[in-house]
């Protein structure tokens, strides 16, 4: 599996940890950025990894900022995407199990290593249902994106 990672300032430390775990998983994954301390603009992160989750190049993504909460609000106005801030393992499963989550976020500054690794591995691990009511759901998503 492909996936697109990217934080700001705010969360570089995480996403250092968080590629380390896609890698022991066995992942491809595409950084985008940022890749220090000086002070980035969140959504311009989100907008890069989503663009490679619209467009095909990877199969998810992950988006990290201090809270977590910008770079998520930011990924999910762009068309096609379903992002969701996940402080939890259950959150992970269950955004992926009934809302099929094609993007992750996460805060820097809100999460350790231990949490986040689970999360991330909660996330991957979980297919969507793909049952009618969700489906139903997530096209009613889709529709108030047009």
């Amino acid at each position: 599996m492909k996936i697109a990672i990217g934080s700001d300032h705010g969360a570089v430390a995480l996403k250092d940890e968080v590629k380390k775990v896609l890698a022991e998983l066995g992942a491809e994954v595409s950084d985008v950025g940022t890749f220090g301390e000086a002070a980035v603009d969140y959504p311009d992160v989100a907008e890069k990894v989503c663009a490679e989750v619209t467009g095909g190049a990877a199969e998810r993504g992950i988006v990290l900022c201090g809270t977590g909460i910008g770079i998520s609000i930011a990924a999910n106005k762009i068309h096609g995407i379903r992002c969701a801030l996940c402080n939890d393992v259950f959150s992970a499963k269950m955004s992926r199990e009934h809302n099929n989550a094609n993007v992750l976020a996460m805060g820097g500054r809100v999460l350790g290593v231990g949490p986040a690794r689970e999360i991330v591995k909660a996330w991957l691990a979980t297919d969507f249902s793909g049952d009618e009511r969700h489906n139903r759901r997530i096209a009613k998503i889709t529709a108030l994106e047009n």
